[in-house]
């Protein structure tokens, strides 16, 4: 029991559209207590009213501001007893372009929402996290973790270190005996996938257009189960495999897939 009505919690960034908004309507059928944040004020305002007010907390949220985290995470256990059964920092942005052609500021953009405003979630969570059994520290990475995207380098260097973090923390909050673990999505069929991209992608296997609704379903998995990385579709495992045991392959069709995709 979490909540201070007898409920679980789960709080959300990124939780106005996509992969967070599936999540967190979910979560709130099944009976869990949602909070729900983001910098989309009308997008939570929409989430507020198909959940309904009583069974959640929405509320506008720059990830990357640790103050306002942290008070959010502190108004968010005022309603949960102090309790928090799964914390998901989903919120991220891309930034498409080579690495010498995006301005600067782009680039630290989205290592400041990627990287650092997880950071800032996961330290402002723990205190929750732990003094709940049973907890689970989730963070939404990405395929690109698996091998470096050329045309989203910044991006995919932000969700190889949210691996990172993960692995080393699901070591070092065992001490609070609190789980911790990440999603590995492959191509989510959102407005944020280029025309291109998905015009390119097969009908199946480990690069199929998956829609948020699975990464819903995946979160609710990784709650009731206990692996370190989730992949999403589940055929990218053995993609990671491979690119374990031959990078150099790997790296010589990336070379050709980014020529395609540039003619």
């Amino acid at each position: 029991m979490s909540s201070s009505d007898g409920r679980k919690s789960i709080f959300i960034t990124g939780a106005a559209s996509g992969m967070g908004r599936a999540t967190a309507v979910l979560f709130a059928k099944s009976g869990w207590f949602v909070g729900g944040y983001d910098i989309d004020k009308a997008g939570l305002v929409a989430l507020s009213d198909e959940i309904g007010a009583q069974n959640g907390l929405f509320s506008a949220l720059d990830v990357t501001d640790a103050a306002a985290f942290e008070a959010a995470m502190a108004a968010f256990g005022q309603e949960t007893g102090g309790t928090l059964d799964l914390m998901f920092n989903n919120a991220g942005i891309g930034s498409g372009g080579l690495l010498d052609e995006q301005p600067w500021d782009d680039l630290m953009r989205v290592v400041n929402i990627n990287f650092i405003a997880v950071m800032i979630g996961v330290r402002a969570a723990i205190p929750l996290l732990k003094n709940t059994p049973g907890s689970l520290s989730l963070i939404n990475s990405s395929s690109s973790a698996i091998f470096g995207t050329a045309g989203i380098p910044v991006y995919s260097a932000t969700k190889h270190a949210v691996r990172g973090l993960t692995e080393a923390l699901s070591i070092e909050l065992k001490r609070y005996g609190v789980r911790a673990s990440d999603l590995l999505p492959g191509l989510i069929d959102t407005p944020l996938l280029s025309d291109k991209m998905r015009a390119m992608a097969p009908s199946e296997g480990e690069w199929r257009l998956v829609q948020p609704s699975e990464i819903a379903e995946t979160v609710w998995k990784a709650y009731h189960g206990d692996k370190l990385h989730w992949y999403v579709p589940e055929e990218l495992r053995a993609f990671h495999l491979r690119v374990v045991a031959e990078p150099e392959a790997v790296r010589e069709e990336r070379t050709a897939l980014l020529a395609a995709m540039a003619e």
